[in-house]
């Protein structure tokens, strides 16, 4: 029997890239999913129907709570409760490399608007809906940068950073209800956003790639087992950790 059969799994920001293949994966596994973006989820739904898979696609707004609101209530409505969540959803291949001293407060402010307090507002909403499921799991997306303090990108660094605190606390906090919650530490992925910016192709991948023991470009799909397992009961007693999947590119 697949890993996840008979699980309701939502993942916010998979209209492509890494969420896409994480719904993609989590579908694989028996999972009914709830593919959920500001951008057209149309095509993640169908290639999830394609695999033989079940899921709709939703438009929510990760820092809008009527649009929560909204998308649990139609998760639940069409699928049943909420058993995963993946906070997914993240500004980062639309960035462009700068010093904190050119980072404007206004950008600051948007990029810890949908990668910080997002995961705080999308979490939130979902804790009820697993609260009705008897228990659940949420898997937060972090990034390598914050173990390396990578410079130039400060304000996502320090978005994902919060997302890595943030996972603690929210275990501790919903350990008593049965919800796990945990995080990937993911390295730089060759998703199609970055794949696009010949910024970070030229000067970030080179860099990446001399620091890993796996000597390749890193893709959505390669996180996509770290995923799986955090969202079955084969991680039941695992909870407030951090898995890191980078190819080896850091150690500690």
């Amino acid at each position: 029997m697949p890993s996840l059969a008979g699980k309701v799994a939502l993942v916010t920001g998979s209209s492509q890239g890494i969420g896409a293949a994480l719904a993609m994966a989590l579908a694989a596994e028996g999972a009914k999913v709830v593919v959920s973006d500001v951008q057209d989820c149309a095509d993640t739904v169908r290639q999830i129907a394609e695999q033989g898979g079940e899921a709709i696609g939703v438009a929510a707004d990760v820092t809008d709570n009527r649009s929560l609101k909204e998308l649990v209530a139609t998760a639940e409505t069409a699928l049943g409760p909420v058993d995963v969540l993946v906070n997914n959803a993240g500004i980062f291949g639309t960035l462009q490399l700068k010093p904190l001293m050119q980072i404007s407060e206004d950008e600051w402010d948007a990029v810890f608007r949908v990668n910080a307090r997002g995961v705080f507002q999308a979490t939130k909403a979902v804790i009820p809906s697993m609260q009705r499921a008897g228990g659940g799991s949420i898997i937060n997306i972090s990034s390598g940068t914050v173990l390396r303090g990578a410079p130039m990108f400060l304000h996502y660094v320090g978005s994902k950073g919060a997302v890595f605190a943030m996972t603690r606390a929210m275990a501790n906090e919903l350990a008593a209800d049965d919800i796990r919650v945990n995080s990937i530490i993911a390295g730089f992925t060759a998703s199609k956003s970055v794949l696009n910016h010949p910024v970070m192709m030229e000067k970030i991948r080179p860099h990446t790639l001399n620091a890993r023991m796996i000597k390749r470009d890193m893709l959505p799909e390669d996180l996509c087992g770290a995923a799986v397992f955090l969202a079955s009961d084969a991680s039941a007693f695992i909870t407030g950790q951090a898995i890191n999947v980078d190819g080896g590119a850091i150690t500690y």
